[in-house]
């Protein structure tokens, strides 16, 4: 067993990975410590109470000795881990942002930052700069922000912000772009045919509009447009145009490693991610066995994504000051959704 790091020494491990249940079992507390990942994730088999789920956050950075960045998909909508009772039940993103805004997307997600940093988490996997059309898959669509890029750019930029002011990383996703998709990539690898010039005019263009955020998400898409064979978050070209054309120099996670998108062991999928310029890899589903095998082919940092995860963490800041009820209160005059939380 190796030693435990320094409260503020950096990762050596190039992962971020999630637990089985609500408290830590002495079998993942070892495993955690030894691995040194980078980051945790959550889902909703880790929430109970705010309390419980405040010590686990609590549980999670102690095994590694530091205040390691804790993350979640709390979008809202279909996909939210915190719920009721304890937390507010939100409408899907697209009904909000179509009906108030760039201004609606600030104010909900100052408030879910609120809820997150209250039980000790600092990342969300949000916003989206995901583009919907007619054909995007509908597991995808109504967490969109819009269906045009101008609109999709003025509500991510929005939702990071209010993340930023409430004391949470956001996480910008899908790079390059998910929103053609008309497959779900927890379940087979979709394929998107459109020309490159077609994407850097939309798709690519939010993301470019958007590449100064601190922390971006691949998407398990092959685009033929960059490369025949490898999905995006597999494939060095398609990182090429997300540190080339799209300009994006913040820190790279894949999307889950487990989904079904991808094929190959565990490990390969975690080497073939930072071979194509990868910072860190995201193992979600908590299984400790594919949990090793990830550690084993993700490695450790190499300089650049040190460099790229000491500036993701250098925007963490305490929460500004903020009137939370009358914010709440302009949200449902903007949307007509009132929030009772």
């Amino acid at each position: 067993m190796t030693d435990r790091p320094s409260p503020d020494a950096p990762a050596t491990g190039a992962t971020i990975l999630g637990c089985a249940g609500p408290d830590l079992a002495p079998s993942e507390r070892d495993f955690f410590r030894e691995a040194d990942p980078w980051g945790f994730i959550l889902f909703a088999r880790n929430v109970d109470t705010p309390d419980r789920l405040r010590g686990l956050t609590a549980d999670l950075r102690a095994t590694v000795g530091r205040d390691a960045p804790v993350f979640v998909d709390q979008e809202g909508g279909r996909v939210a881990r915190l719920r009721p009772p304890h937390w507010r039940d939100w409408p899907p993103a697209f009904d909000m942002a179509q009906t108030g805004g760039a201004r609606a997307m600030y104010l909900r997600a100052r408030l879910i930052a609120d809820d997150l940093h209250r039980v000790g988490i600092d990342g969300n996997c949000a916003p989206l700069a995901d583009i919907a059309d007619d054909t995007t898959h509908p597991f995808l669509r109504n967490r969109c922000y819009g269906t045009e890029t101008a609109e999709v750019v003025a509500c991510a930029r929005a939702t990071a912000d209010g993340l930023l002011a409430g004391g949470v990383l956001p996480v910008v996703k899908h790079m390059p772009g998910h929103g053609r998709a008309q497959a779900d990539s927890h379940k087979d690898l979709p394929v998107v045919d459109a020309a490159l010039d077609v994407l850097r005019a939309g798709d690519f263009a939010a993301f470019r509009a958007l590449s100064d955020l601190p922390l971006g998400m691949t998407a398990h898409i092959l685009f033929l447009a960059l490369d025949t064979d490898t999905p995006a978050t597999l494939s060095r070209a398609a990182m090429d145009e997300i540190r080339g054309w799209i300009g994006f120099d913040g820190l790279v996670m894949t999307d889950d490693l487990s989904m079904q998108a991808l094929s190959g062991t565990m490990a390969a999928r975690a080497a073939g991610a930072r071979a194509a310029g990868c910072d860190i890899v995201l193992h979600c589903n908590g299984a400790l066995a594919e949990m090793a095998g990830a550690v084993a082919g993700a490695g450790q940092c190499d300089a650049h994504g040190a460099a790229r995860a000491a500036r993701a963490l250098a925007c963490r800041r305490a929460p500004a000051e903020a009137d939370l009820a009358a914010m709440a209160a302009e949200l449902a005059d903007l949307t007509g959704w009132r929030c009772d939380g």
